[in-house]
């Protein structure tokens, strides 16, 4: 669904810290520093994954998953497979 990483790189794009990310998708402080401080793949109750993906893409935030396509216009972020990175 979303990672961690994710989260955050999303947050420093909107330039919003993590109690205006509770605030927009209506779950508590702690709830998104659990969320962030995961190792990798987000877990958690389903509708809160939801309401934080939400909240985020509502803000102007595309997240893309692995292998998929960018369906976005606009500058952005993305991670190069470490493999694929030369030298």
């Amino acid at each position: 669904m979303i990672t961690s990483q994710q989260m955050r790189a999303a947050r420093a794009l909107l330039g919003i810290d993590q109690k205006r990310l509770a605030e927009l998708a209506g779950v508590s402080l702690p709830t998104i520093q659990r969320m962030e401080t995961s190792d990798g793949q987000v877990r958690g109750v389903i509708e809160t994954l939801v309401k934080v993906i939400s909240a985020l893409e509502r803000e102007g935030v595309e997240l893309i998953g692995d292998n998929a396509p960018s369906q976005g216009r606009g500058r952005g972020v993305r991670l190069r497979d470490a493999m694929a990175t030369p030298g």
